[in-house]
């Protein structure tokens, strides 16, 4: 019964929003950017001190996303580009969908569909025509190789998530708690690959590391969510800057450490969870967070289908509303609040998601320690003997 409301919805997203377009225009930047490429014209070649849409991507990623401008005619690449990017998002919420271990003839699919498609996160993604519709699929699916044992398929696809965003190199984390050593192989060889292969071909690369990525190395104070873009907005203290910067990157360690334990466990719990948590503070503590990116928390979302979840709590979904809503705060009367919590809805909805995931981890452990006094621990190893058993071999 949900597949109405959510065919209509994407039809809706493509069709009117996104062929409207806004004045925010991601395609065009990476659009001309190959262009240059393939034309031999310098790539990195942008005046970066204008706060128009920059193309951010290195030699490596250029050279994986040229075929894009091989289609000469522009309206058709950016048609096409956005029809792509959501049926990548509508194949991403099916796979995880099977990876819960529902059926896509339940409900789940298309209610997750229609979920998504009403976010902001959806919505800015196919409006402003940028490819984490694509990543989002990546992340899903290095999430079934990974959980499944195939490892060098999984550090492909992380490899090629972190050459187009570096912002997933945080996410071998995961293959290296569990020793899998095939998927950081993968994961680390490819992006240093590809850009190796790329230098001596994207005309004008060396301006990447001059030019391009000193300006990554700055904290802009517009159309930036994260706490540091929030703290050189409203000029906070350096000194409290760090304090509140150290506060939740310790947040973020301990929910990442807490959520060790379910490693072997609950194995599908453990790595949604700790990828919410870990892209959620890239976006939180980094220099540059965009509400879009929200998209990539979808996966920890599911969780919701399980026995435990830390969606299974109201602060969760405080938090979830902030960074997914695409309500405006815009008001006649009360206009710097409302202009304020348009630009930073996000950053506070990120910070509470945080405080969320680590509090819930912490009392899932808490609660589980009178049944491991009871149950006994395997010696030296300080993990339940019932653990031990349904380990499987790496």
């Amino acid at each position: 019964m949900a597949w109405p409301l959510a065919v209509i919805l994407v039809i809706h997203r493509i069709a009117v929003l996104a062929v409207n377009g806004s004045v925010t225009d991601d395609f065009t930047t990476v659009y001309s950017a190959v262009r240059r490429f393939l034309d031999g014209v310098p790539v990195y070649n942008e005046v970066y001190h204008y706060v128009d849409p920059h193309y951010l991507y290195n030699p490596g990623a250029t050279l994986l996303l040229s075929p894009l401008g091989m289609v000469g005619n522009f309206e058709l690449a950016r048609l096409a580009f956005i029809v792509v990017n959501a049926a990548a998002i509508v194949a991403a919420l099916a796979l995880l969908t099977r990876l819960f271990d529902f059926s896509l003839r339940s409900l789940v699919w298309p209610a997750s569909i229609t979920a998504a498609f009403l976010t902001e996160s959806v919505r800015n993604t196919l409006i402003f025509s940028n490819i984490n519709g694509l990543l989002l699929l990546g992340l899903a699916v290095f999430l079934w190789l990974l959980l499944s044992g195939r490892g060098w398929w999984a550090g492909l696809v992380i490899g090629v998530m972190i050459l187009i965003k570096p912002m997933f190199a945080p996410l071998l984390f995961l293959p290296l708690v569990k020793l899998d050593w095939r998927t950081l192989v993968g994961g680390l060889a490819v992006p240093v690959a590809a850009n190796v292969v790329a230098w001596p071909l994207v005309p004008g690369a060396g301006d990447y590391l001059t030019r391009l990525v000193p300006y990554l190395g700055e904290v802009r104070d517009y159309a930036n969510s994260s706490l540091t873009g929030m703290a050189v907005y409203f000029g906070m203290p350096a000194a409290l800057e760090t304090l509140v910067w150290l506060l939740f990157a310790a947040v973020v360690g301990v929910g990442v450490i807490v959520l060790l334990r379910w490693r072997y466990s609950d194995p599908l719990l453990w790595a949604t969870t700790t990828t919410g948590l870990l892209l959620t503070g890239v976006f939180f503590l980094s220099s540059l967070g965009q509400m879009y990116y929200s998209m990539m928390i979808f996966p920890m979302f599911f969780t919701l289908l399980l026995r435990r979840s830390v969606f299974h709590t109201w602060p969760a979904w405080v938090g979830a509303y902030l960074f997914l809503s695409p309500d405006s705060w815009h008001s006649n009367r009360w206009v710097d609040w409302g202009r304020w919590a348009d630009f930073f809805q996000a950053t506070i909805g990120w910070g509470i998601l945080l405080i969320a995931v680590t509090t819930c981890a912490v009392v899932w452990w808490r609660g589980e320690r009178p049944f491991a006094s009871e149950a006994g621990t395997v010696p030296g190893t300080g993990t339940l003997a019932d653990d031990r058993v349904s380990r499987p071999s790496d």
